[in-house]
């Protein structure tokens, strides 16, 4: 085992564009379930939406659930 070496993190393979383009297009909305709605829409990985989002991976899972819920009925 090497103990020395750090292992770098892992970063996001979405491009830096398609990051800023997801903020600018949720820049007027409130909740996080409308953010992730509107996200969702590109095709994001739940990582991307939540740096995106400024929020936790989970919040991301949970508003994508509440919005399939309230779309039902």
């Amino acid at each position: 085992m090497n103990m020395g070496k750090k292992i770098p993190p892992r970063t996001s393979e979405t491009s830096p564009e398609i990051l800023m383009l997801g903020f600018l297009c949720i820049k007027g909305t409130d909740s996080i379930n409308e953010k992730v709605s509107v996200l969702d829409r590109f095709g994001l990985a739940d990582a991307d939406i939540a740096t995106i989002c400024n929020c936790a991976i989970q919040s991301v899972r949970n508003a994508r659930q509440h919005n399939a819920k309230k779309s039902k009925t």
